[in-house]
């Protein structure tokens, strides 16, 4: 839970949304443009804001995808959404060569020269030029990001080694479309804690966390890319369908304690996290809870966690026949399916905020080989 803990309180800390680290394909690419987008939907941004700000989140995950190159180095790439006081950032990170970055630098820098009105220029000359657009290439798809925002890219190389580099390439939309970019000396853009996040991540075999407020519609594309990414990793269809179905239940979960979107940002927004390893998924989720619910909630996840398989499914029983068809409460049911379905306890923890609401920590590890 330690580990929970330090990703909850960077994603608080640093106003992290959503983070995924693996490789971005043409497929989980519009599940995580989606997200962005559902996230989007509650707030105050505007419609060219939003448009602007969704053309080079498209624009960056082709990049990401088109240099996420199967080597050591392929579940380096990273996508971060993040919000600020008057917008969001999106900033993107994957491995290139090395020896390209003096090459990218010079393109960037050129660009960051250029007003709005020189970038659409040497975007129509370069489209005019047969040769270079058959060609393809870096500098045309970071004027076509340029041109969207209207302005200019923050960016960043941390070496790896000798032969690769991490390169990382961030922007910030406000509300009402326009793009704020790093500029002077002090402020110039640091890639080292997106770096450092890559890092937490890759040692702890984490690849997706999701930290803001649970609506039904950000649940369902939460899932919708974790169903995506299954699929793409050829993970068999039965464990496929168990970490799907307990993501669900877990998210309901999150939502059935939400005390509204004022106290979780001011205490400690829900967090979603998934890790594998060794082919066990560890499903974590984090949640406000009222302390007077606390008692109760942890003698059902007790009682759950002494039953064994038999048990668990005579619990189940008694469950259903207790429903009360007027009451949109499922009582226990939700946790007995995930014990359940995992055959794993339930892992959990309850963290005291102050005199009236504690974070509720909770882990179902689902195995691979689990019957």
């Amino acid at each position: 839970m330690d580990l929970t803990r330090r990703i909850r309180d960077k994603m608080m800390k640093e106003r992290l949304m959503f983070v995924y680290r693996g490789v971005v394909t043409n497929e989980n690419s519009a599940s995580l443009l989606m997200l962005l987008e559902k996230e989007m939907e509650t707030s105050e941004f505007g419609f060219v804001g939003r448009k602007r700000l969704f053309m080079f989140v498209l624009e960056s995950l082709q990049n990401v995808s088109r240099h996420s190159n199967r080597n050591q180095y392929s579940e380096m790439s990273l996508v971060v959404y993040s919000k600020t006081n008057s917008g969001y950032t999106v900033t993107t990170g994957n491995v290139i060569e090395t020896d390209k970055i003096e090459n990218l630098r010079t393109k960037l820098d050129e660009i960051n020269k250029l007003d709005s009105g020189e970038i659409r220029n040497v975007y129509r000359n370069m489209l005019s030029n047969a040769e270079f657009s058959n060609k393809g290439g870096a500098g045309l798809g970071l004027i076509e990001m340029a041109k969207k925002t209207g302005n200019k890219l923050d960016y960043d190389f941390i070496k790896l080694d000798d032969e690769f580099s991490y390169y990382i390439l961030s922007k910030t939309v406000d509300s009402g479309g326009v793009g704020m970019h790093n500029s002077g000396h002090e402020s110039t853009f640091r890639g080292k804690a997106v770096a450092q996040l890559e890092r937490l991540m890759a040692e702890n075999n984490v690849y997706l966390i999701w930290s803001g407020h649970f609506s039904s519609d950000v649940g369902k594309e939460v899932l919708s890319f974790t169903e995506t990414k299954l699929s793409e990793e050829d993970v068999d269809s039965v464990l496929r369908r168990k970490v799907f179905s307990i993501l669900v239940e877990t998210l309901e979960n999150v939502a059935k304690y939400s005390p509204g979107s004022e106290v979780e940002e001011e205490l400690g927004m829900p967090i979603a996290m998934i890790r594998l390893t060794g082919g066990i998924y560890s499903l974590t989720t984090g949640n406000l809870i009222l302390n007077d619910k606390v008692a109760q909630l942890k003698e059902k996840l007790d009682t759950i966690n002494s039953c064994d398989k038999a048990g668990l499914k005579e619990l189940f029983k008694k469950a259903l026949v207790e429903q009360n068809i007027d009451s949109n409460s499922t009582g226990n049911m939700g946790l007995i399916e995930m014990a359940r379905k995992s055959g794993n306890k339930l892992v959990y923890q309850f963290d005291n905020i102050n005199d009236q609401y504690s974070y509720y920590l909770l882990t179902i590890k689902v195995e691979e080989n689990f019957n």
